[in-house]
């Protein structure tokens, strides 16, 4: 066991970040920015994932090769097939992770090096809840971050209504088949066992978050720190709209709306409520239907994009930030109709580039946005109330001051240094 002094420099550790991917996803994102934060912040932290997209510096692959890359994928694979008889129906199949097979990292050079443990996000064939016990008890300390409630429940990432979290996971609403002794309730006693005397502190990024954890059946016991993902400021920052909005294609003349996820078509991202909100615009106010177009980026089906009332510039899925950052600049603002949700990158990103953000006032949203002083908070599932949002902040305030207040919001909480400092306190804490 390390020894702290009472000067003790957290440089001298070696943190070791885990997650599936370094890329695809808001774990991956935030896993990837803050392993990047800290080295800039004189951290030795490393980043260990399944899939590795990307070649930086300080990310690391678990394995290469064709070899095994073909058995990430038959994990993966198997995970979802053995779940299809489970399911309620095919809208929850990836809602829904048992974490029945995974590898065994312990022996991995970068686990046994490190100080601190530091999870991120483990599914979909990556760790199982055997191998995450096995990591659990090698005898390090454990941090985890949440981007999801996955780690204290029966096995869905969001329970959106559900609150049997909170004592024992059973009836499950996503399987076909729910009852007392349901696979959920397999999952939550398999957690609790391994769970149980783990050296393991809980991040979460938002209250909200961190409120339904410390009432959980399988965290209460634990320590929990309030940490948001952090956000590269300087490159996340407001670019000349006419110049970005020429280099993206994008007309210069229009009121933009931007919108986007990794799938739009989820139905937590409540793509339904953003459409009847425009509908409602189109309908009752021919200002907003003639001076406003749609941007949208992500997993969008042609289908859904014919049902937007306003012209639509779909531009797929970008991961490029540089591109992303001109996209969120040249927005009047962002749409953010989330039903259930974290702390959102993507309302992160857009306030750092000083573009305000309307959003339904739901999981760690209130957090990041000031009602009317740095974007709108709708009350959640009422369309009117969004589309009266999109209209105020669009044609009412006094836009660009939102966006001044949006980008400071950023740049006060959210920026590499000020998140980098917290997780060194919270290193320091464990290692005690």
């Amino acid at each position: 066991m390390l020894l702290l002094q009472s000067k003790f420099t957290i440089t001298s550790l070696k943190i070791l970040q885990i997650n599936k991917t370094d890329a695809g996803g808001g774990a991956a994102v935030a896993a990837n920015r803050l392993n990047r934060a800290l080295r800039r912040n004189g951290v030795e932290s490393k980043l260990l994932v399944q899939d590795q997209h990307r070649d930086e510096e300080g990310v690391y692959p678990v394995g290469t090769g064709f070899t095994y890359k073909q058995k990430a994928f038959v994990r993966f694979a198997w995970e979802r097939l053995t779940f299809l008889p489970y399911e309620r129906n095919a809208s929850v199949r990836f809602a829904f992770s048992p974490a029945n097979t995974g590898i065994d990292i312990t022996q991995h050079p970068l686990v046994q090096e490190a100080d601190v443990i530091h999870l991120h996000w483990v599914n979909q064939g990556f760790l199982s809840i055997e191998t995450l016990g096995k990591l659990l008890s090698c005898g390090k300390p454990i941090v985890w971050t949440q981007h999801d409630m996955w780690s204290f429940t029966g096995g869905c990432h969001y329970a959106g209504t559900c609150l049997e979290f909170l004592e024992f996971c059973s009836y499950c609403p996503f399987l076909r088949k729910s009852g007392k002794k349901d696979l959920s309730a397999q999952i939550f006693a398999k957690k609790r066992k391994i769970y149980n005397e783990a050296p393991l502190s809980i991040v979460t990024c938002s209250k909200w978050l961190r409120t339904l954890s410390q009432e959980s059946k399988l965290l209460r016991r634990k320590n929990f720190y309030n940490i948001p993902n952090p956000i590269d400021t300087e490159l996340y920052a407001p670019r000349d709209k006419d110049v970005v909005r020429e280099r993206l294609g994008l007309p210069k003349d229009k009121k933009l709306i931007l919108f986007g996820a990794a799938n739009v078509n989820d139905p937590r991202k409540g793509m339904r409520y953003f459409i009847e909100a425009l509908n409602i615009l189109a309908e009752n106010f021919p200002v907003v239907k003639d001076n406003t177009e749609l941007v949208v980026f992500g997993k969008a089906n042609a289908e859904t994009v014919k049902l937007f009332p306003f012209k639509t510039h779909s531009l797929k899925f970008i991961s490029d930030p540089e591109t992303l950052v001109d996209l969120y600049s040249s927005a009047d603002i962002y749409v953010l109709p989330s039903l259930q949700d974290n702390l959102p990158n993507t309302v992160m990103e857009s306030i750092a580039c000083g573009t305000p953000v309307v959003g339904f006032s739901i999981g760690g949203v209130p957090e990041m946005i000031s009602h009317q002083e740095s974007g709108y908070l709708a009350e959640v599932k009422n369309s009117l109330s969004l589309a009266t949002g999109i209209y105020e902040t669009l044609f009412v305030s006094d836009i660009n001051k939102l966006g001044v207040n949006a980008r400071q919001k950023a740049v006060d909480c959210y920026s590499e240094e000020v998140v980098a400092q917290q997780y060194k306190a919270v290193y320091e804490s464990v290692l005690k």
